[in-house]
């Protein structure tokens, strides 16, 4: 007959107290409950436009100075380019990045609920194309672009 260190018994005891614990008062809920919806027909739309449409309801946009897009004029790697989006204007509800020829130009959809209005990724591109950075705000679309060159092997030539 073995026995369970007093120790260890003790850990695992407190351990379970506390997952039973934060399981009855609903702190542990199911992973389905906390992901957002996922934009099907948006990823799934081939046009800029589209993609826009799908994903906010409507493709009608603004351009403003107040959102602010880096990303390389010229693309070293277009397997991973590297973006940031910011967005200097109150109640920033969602931003999107799209890359118009793209197949499918919807690379990523971020949604804030009382954050900052900043987003930082890496993101593919099949070739030289405008890079939109689309920011819900007010109920409104705002974008900005820039046109990302991507050169074979990312030579620069």
């Amino acid at each position: 007959m073995t026995h369970l260190p007093r120790r260890t018994f003790l850990k695992s005891t407190l351990a379970t107290a506390v997952l039973v614990a934060t399981g009855g008062t609903g702190l542990l809920a199911t992973r389905r409950a906390l992901a957002a919806e996922w934009p099907k027909n948006a990823f799934d739309a081939k046009k800029l436009e589209d993609a826009i449409h799908a994903l906010f309801g409507t493709s009608q946009m603004s351009p403003s100075a107040s959102v602010k897009l880096k990303a390389p004029t010229q693309a070293e790697n277009s397997a991973q380019v590297q973006i940031q989006v910011n967005a200097e204007m109150p109640n920033v509800e969602s931003i999107a990045v799209f890359i118009e020829k793209n197949p499918s130009p919807l690379v990523a959809s971020a949604h804030f609920n009382g954050a900052e209005g900043y987003f930082s990724a890496r993101m593919k591109m099949a070739q030289t194309s405008d890079v939109y950075a689309v920011v819900k705000s007010g109920g409104k679309l705002y974008f900005t672009k820039q046109n990302v060159k991507v050169t074979v092997g990312g030579c620069g030539g």
